[in-house]
């Protein structure tokens, strides 16, 4: 007991140390693991030895890592990348694992060796590649796109290669067999389940969560994830394929948010430990002997990844810039290529030599990744040409939109904010330009004759094309931290003066924006808590002028540019004319009510200036309803006048005078 405690205090120590350096130096905290195992493995400091124990808790990291894929897993989203997911994504897998099987023919490796060295290789890091391109704004763009639909597809190819895997041990004159018997059984199972499991499913956790017990729906959840991996095992399949299907069947339930948050723990702590293994696999002495190997099968694995996605993303779709920046984004290994080596080493498919010197190449190409995707600007542009004229011509088409424009206002983002931002300044006669990164936005937008044209606002040269120099406000429109304070850096150096608003969902990055340079920061929770309050005092009562203060008040405090405008009347002079003001009021309707029966037009409550505002029925809310609406007991009427013509109105819905 004593060993065992100081083991753990041991992972545990070294792995909160190494972590902690990755988030300082802003590194994928998968390669603090990966290290952690590296470290304290056999075959370094030998401070845990690769006990079958370990390696049995590491598996289930691998079950809450391919839940966690089933949980994300959309139909909806499939359908709107289908082109990119089953088309790019497709081609790249299947190229490189034949590629790679041909290759490896060529070192002597036998051909399913090689098959499963395509597979592994095959894989992208998803957790590295989406932090990137989520810190660099990059994942709207169009090489964003593409590398969002490969890496899609690689988490849906994990499936069926963790099923061919283990049929390759076959003998050569059954494997065919072996595998066509194997995918029969995934698939019948897999039908099985779906089909039966979802009927199962939503009753069983409705029943559950009306418990309202948190420890009783985090248990129910458990039970059914490693329930459901132990029978995909015991159908001869894997404990990954049954967890891969149940986070699917919660993914199409309303339940799917609330299991994420709750497993989130589970998912990341034994994750980390699954990469502390594969780590502990690395025997560091075979790496540096066979060495000149690892830079071979290295060299080999990210220009030859590279290049394949690179071509194949300029033949499917898209222009060499792209297709270049896609190439590089997707050259590195991937963590689901740990979870096939990890298995082509279970079944003895690899040799051990080579197992350590793709173990090696797998890591390195992990760490290279973010200095890839950082320089992959400056790799385009040396090897293409056209990609300066690409993006001159770009420049260009920018500068001829916003060139007649003089103290416009320059909207980056064209969502639905940027839209309706768009529709005001429209009313109030304003000029404006609008850069997005959606082509099909932009294109729906120039068809309306709309000034919104393609381009990264993020970038310094897209904003002087945009009149930066000429314009009157700047507003970043799009809920993007790392996009804004590079906006804001960009404004800084060449505009000072120039006021920026931006946008932001919550305010937990309000002082980092006003550091930055921004002149007002709008908290979308914030404002949504105003009108949210406001709604709730009218309903209440209150008279409509106190409530306008309220909100004027709560402005002023927060906007700088309100401040001198939303001046507070003194109490006793405010609170002497709120009996002139018009406030709400809601009215119940009593089976002996009078004016059960009757049509809403009959009671004459117009002539006491009294305005039916809505009627609320059964939860079904009718604004503006007609004169001809018959009323029912149990209506709530929604009634907006003044406080005396109020309490005569509802004298008269009661007892008809």
């Amino acid at each position: 007991m004593t060993d065992s405690l100081q083991l753990l205090l041991i992972l545990l120590s070294v792995a909160v140390g190494v972590v902690v350096m990755c988030r300082i130096l802003k590194l994928p905290v998968m390669l603090g693991y990966l290290l952690v195992g590296i470290l304290i493995g056999p075959h370094a400091l030998g401070w845990i030895q690769d006990a079958p124990e370990t390696r049995h808790l590491a598996e289930f990291g691998v079950v809450f890592l391919m839940f966690s894929i089933g949980l994300e897993f959309s139909l909806a989203r499939l359908r709107s990348m289908q082109r990119l997911v089953f088309g790019l994504g497709t081609a790249q897998v299947a190229a490189t694992m034949l590629l790679v099987m041909f290759t490896s023919l060529l070192f002597g490796l036998d051909w399913r060796a090689g098959l499963a060295l395509g597979g592994v290789l095959a894989m992208s890091s998803t957790a590295i590649v989406s932090k990137m391109l989520v810190e660099r704004a990059e994942l709207n763009t169009p090489h964003g796109q593409k590398i969002m639909g490969v890496l899609l597809f690689q988490d849906l190819a994990v499936v069926p290669l963790i099923i061919i895997i283990p049929a390759l041990t076959s003998s050569t004159e059954h494997i065919y067999a072996t595998l066509v018997i194997a995918l029969l059984n995934a698939a019948l199972v897999l039908a099985a389940l779906l089909i039966f499991g979802q009927r199962l499913l939503r009753p069983w956790f409705h029943l559950v969560a009306m418990q309202k017990s948190s420890e009783l729906f985090m248990l129910n959840v458990l039970l059914f994830t490693l329930g459901l991996a132990y029978f995909t095992e015991l159908a001869g399949l894997s404990l990954a394929l049954g967890a891969f299907v149940a986070g699917m069947l919660i993914s199409e339930t309303e339940y799917r948010i609330q299991v994420e948050e709750d497993i989130k723990p589970f998912r990341d702590v034994l994750l980390g430990l699954f990469f502390v293994t594969i780590g502990m696999l690395l025997d560091l002495h075979s790496v540096f002997s066979g060495f000149g190997w690892v830079l071979l099968i290295l060299l080999i694995l990210l220009p030859f990844k590279a290049g394949v996605v690179a071509l194949l993303a300029r033949w499917l779709a898209g222009d060499w810039g792209a297709a270049i920046r896609s190439g590089l984004g997707l050259a590195q290994a991937g963590e689901f290529g740990f979870v096939l080596l990890t298995l082509a080493g279970r079944v003895n498919l690899l040799p051990p030599d080579v197992m350590q010197n793709v173990l090696a190449a797998m890591l390195i190409s992990m760490l290279a990744a973010p200095f890839l995707i950082q320089h992959a600007e400056v790799i385009v542009r040396n090897l293409t040409p056209s990609a300066w004229m690409d993006s001159a011509m770009l420049i260009h088409q920018i500068a001829v939109k916003s060139m007649s424009s003089d103290a416009h206002i320059i909207v980056c983002g064209y969502g639905r904010s940027g839209q309706a931002l768009s529709r005001f300044l429209a009313m109030e006669n304003f000029r404006f330009i609008a850069l997005d990164l959606d082509p099909r936005r932009v294109h729906e937008a120039a068809a309306e004759g709309k000034s919104v044209v393609y381009g990264d606002a993020a970038k310094r040269e897209v904003l002087m094309a945009a009149g930066l120099m000429r314009a009157k406000t700047l507003v970043v429109t799009y809920n993007d931290k790392h996009s804004a304070l590079k906006i804001l850096h960009h404004v800084n150096q060449m505009r000072p003066d120039l006021p920026v608003v931006v946008r932001t969902t919550d305010d937990s990055y309000i002082d980092e924006f006003k550091k930055a340079g921004a002149a007002e920061v709008v908290a979308e929770v914030t404002e949504g808590s105003v009108m949210l309050a406001s709604q709730a005092l009218l309903m209440s009562g209150v008279p409509l002028s106190r409530v306008i203060r309220r909100v004027q008040e709560s402005r002023a405090g927060r906007y700088a540019a309100f401040s001198g405008y939303f001046r507070t009347a003194q109490n006793g002079a405010d609170d002497a004319g709120e009996n002139l003001q018009p406030r709400f009021s809601s009215v119940l309707l009593k089976n002996d009510s009078a004016a059960v029966g009757r049509k809403l037009g009959e009671l004459g409550l117009a002539e006491l200036g009294v305005e039916v505002n809505a009627v609320r029925r059964r939860h079904v809310h009718g604004a503006q309803p007609g004169a001809e609406m018959l009323l029912q007991a149990g209506d709530i009427l929604v009634l907006l006048g003044l406080p005396e013509a109020l309490l005569v109105a509802e004298s008269r819905l009661h007892k008809g005078r």
